[in-house]
């Protein structure tokens, strides 16, 4: 595929029924217009339960997902393109809903070597009875991405407004690391870089990940060699023994007081954040990749099979 594409059809799939739908939606826009800006025609579609018709219709030589979340992230849509044989970005079905699943995933990263922090599976009846762990510990969905539904527990008297939060009957809780937040994309098989985010809230949520000013990136993080080289390291088995593609984005916690024994790997997400304040553009630019060739780039690793 040449860097000025011409007569090249490409589907940009974005917003979608799950709970990061208004984020999907401003990845979609802004990958439509970088691929638009590389010579693609380009058609997006806000991905419905018609979302087969529409894509039977539109033939699209190639679909870019930019959808986050459940369905699109999860290894749904992605079955959907391998039964149209369309081929698509990013991660296939056994990676998709390997890595969303948190329980499965932190599993896996277990049996490659990786230190994941302490946690498991519970009822949220369970949860309202007694703490599962000695506290600090954080309680999240095991299916959702983008800190949604996430919190830390500190005393009991913040597990009421906790189950307010949460939407399903089984969550992980995790035992808190505490520290730093780190953050390695994975990009065609290569490790990028290594981003410390700081926030002035009381951890990366939602509104820190998403809201301007939210949070402040230092690219390249400033942290020892030792665990600079441990974060791409884990990134890249983590990529690979999930079995993702195109492009991945893992989160760390990392407490500094103990140095590479601190670091713990959370999850690795399958289709990170494309918005003006997403991560993963942000290290591919570092590296000298600006975000229209990011993107171009996806479309031409975009195969069935994956």
């Amino acid at each position: 595929m040449s860097s000025r594409p011409s007569g090249i059809r490409v589907a940009v799939l974005k917003g979608g029924p799950s709970s990061e739908r208004d984020v999907s939606l401003v990845s979609g826009k802004e990958c439509a217009a970088a691929l638009r800006n590389e010579g693609f025609g380009v058609v997006e579609i806000d991905a419905g339960t018609d979302l087969s018709s529409r894509l039977e219709t539109l033939e699209p030589d190639i679909v870019f997902n930019a959808l986050h979340g459940r369905w699109g992230e999860d290894g749904c849509v992605q079955g959907i393109l391998e039964w149209m044989k369309i081929p698509y970005t990013h991660s296939g079905v056994l990676a998709s809903s390997l890595a969303m699943d948190k329980q499965r995933a932190k599993a896996v990263f277990a049996a490659e070597g990786l230190p994941c922090a302490e946690g498991r599976l519970i009822s949220v009846g369970d949860l309202a009875d007694a703490h599962p762990m000695n506290p600090p510990y954080v309680i999240k969905p095991n299916n959702e991405g983008s800190s949604v539904g996430v919190s830390i527990v500190r005393d009991r008297s913040e597990i009421p407004k906790c189950l307010d939060e949460i939407t399903s009957e089984v969550v992980m809780v995790e035992r808190f690391v505490p520290g730093r937040e780190l953050t390695v994309s994975v990009m065609l098989d290569e490790p990028l870089t290594v981003t410390d985010i700081r926030t002035h809230r009381s951890w990366y949520d939602y509104k820190a990940k998403y809201d301007p000013g939210g949070s402040r990136h230092i690219v390249p993080a400033n942290i020892p060699s030792a665990v600079f080289e441990a974060s791409l390291d884990y990134a890249l088995r983590a990529h690979r023994v999930l079995g993702c593609r195109g492009l991945s984005r893992s989160d760390f916690r990392w407490d500094d007081r103990l140095g590479v024994d601190g670091l713990f790997i959370l999850e690795t997400n399958t289709q990170p954040g494309m918005t003006p304040t997403s991560l993963s553009p942000e290290q591919a630019a570092a590296c000298g990749v600006e975000f229209d060739t990011l993107c171009r780039k996806l479309v031409e690793d975009a195969t069935c099979g994956r």
